[in-house]
């Protein structure tokens, strides 16, 4: 039994776009794409409520996941809600990697595979030339 997102939560900007050029004359494009909180098979409906963008990296890590088990005591933790839960009480900025003050934050980071080199490397060239984060971002992440 699928549920489609609805056309108004999907449209505009269920493909988002962000191009920059740097001074080096490459154009950095990352395409963000909606994707359910709770996955539509554990019981997660198309709502506003439970949909959020995700670059196509960490949705593909996600999958329909809804956590992991810590690496500290091997328990079942959720991840990180971008819809409730409050950014910097979970993660921090450290030179383009992204920090995990929580047990939710550190299952969240590995399994979305947050600190890979070539996006910790993203991150610090999209700082440089002032598009990381966005004023929108910092907003949320206080």
């Amino acid at each position: 039994m699928s549920q489609s997102i609805p056309c108004v939560l999907r449209w505009p900007g269920a493909r988002v776009t962000f191009a920059s050029t740097a001074w080096s004359m490459r154009t950095i494009c990352i395409t963000c794409e909606v994707d359910h909180i709770i996955s539509l098979k554990h019981g997660g409906a198309s709502t506003l409520e439970n949909l959020a963008y995700a670059c196509f990296h960490c949705n593909r890590h996600k999958g329909t996941d809804i956590g992991s088990l810590s690496l500290q005591g091997g328990v079942l933790i959720r991840f990180f809600n971008p819809r409730t839960d409050p950014w910097g009480q979970h993660f921090f900025h450290n030179s383009g990697r992204i920090e995990s003050l929580t047990e939710i934050a550190e299952v969240t980071s590995r399994l979305l595979d947050f600190n890979h080199p070539e996006r910790v490397a993203l991150r610090k060239l999209l700082a440089e030339i002032g598009r990381y984060p966005s004023i929108e971002a910092l907003a949320r992440m206080r």
